[in-house]
């Protein structure tokens, strides 16, 4: 299922007649879970089971992404910052530029034991692991 699909309240429905209402550069968060992500080799990653909002900035952090298993049995969570997910609308899915053996070799964590996202050690990890900065607000002196 994707976003289109998912669109309880009709706000994408003038998007596909005449390109205009939200979408695609302003979308409704529970249209987007759910979403499967790919990457660039057109291989299946999972889908997003979370989106993780700073509540300081009111920015998105992270997709909580599910990987792997089988009707979640088995299957690692990770987050991914925001900036590593590119929206493609023509095939309405997320891309992220990760290899698949990179990502299975990752270290995740299950939906009982989710890491302190808050962490600025552990979110410099998650960022450098995937090629991105983490957003900093402008400071003015």
């Amino acid at each position: 299922m994707n976003y289109l699909e998912r669109d309880t309240f009709g706000m994408y429905s003038k998007l596909a007649k005449d390109h205009s209402g939200p979408g695609p550069e302003l979308m409704g968060a529970n249209t987007l879970i759910g979403d499967d992500v790919y990457n660039h080799k057109d291989e299946h990653l999972g889908d997003v089971k979370e989106i993780m909002l700073n509540m300081h900035t009111g920015r998105i952090s992270y997709a909580v992404l599910s990987f792997g298993g089988f009707l979640t049995l088995g299957e690692k969570l990770f987050a991914v910052p925001w900036e590593a997910l590119t929206l493609d609308t023509v095939k309405k899915r997320f891309v992220l530029n990760v290899e698949k053996k990179k990502l299975e070799d990752a270290s995740g964590f299950d939906k009982g034991d989710w890491p302190d996202m808050a962490n600025l050690t552990w979110s410099q990890g998650i960022h450098t692991f995937y090629g991105t900065k983490p957003y900093q607000e402008n400071v003015h002196a």
